[in-house]
């Protein structure tokens, strides 16, 4: 259940920042469902490889790196779902960062919630 709000959540973050950034493209709410449920997939498969990989590249930059990574991956989903579309690297970087700040303050809530009901 826990997992079904997150994607439902990240939707819901995903489209209104669809509307607020001119570089993002969402046409419905089912996309951007299916372009949560994408990057949970690409996150959860391809993000731990990437890492890995970029792994002295990373320690270089101080971990700034991983930023170039979420883009990416934002990218890719661009490629993968029907109906998103990114018009660039700057604003796929710029839409990462907000759906990740978002989404972890949403988030916090929730989890502050349930310790408060424990």
């Amino acid at each position: 259940m826990n997992i079904i709000l997150r994607i439902i959540i990240s939707a819901v973050v995903a489209f209104g920042l669809s509307y607020i950034l001119s570089g993002i493209h969402i046409d419905t709410f089912l996309t951007a469902l299916v372009l949560a449920i994408v990057l949970a997939i690409l996150n959860a498969i391809l993000k731990p490889i990437l890492i890995i990989l970029t792994f002295p590249i990373t320690i270089i930059t101080f971990g700034l790196f991983l930023f170039v990574i979420n883009a990416c991956i934002i990218l890719l989903a661009g490629k993968f779902v029907r109906g998103f579309s990114v018009d660039g690297f700057w604003w796929a970087l710029l839409f990462s960062l907000l759906l990740s700040i978002i989404t972890s303050l949403l988030y916090k809530d929730e989890g502050k919630k349930k310790r408060d009901s424990e």
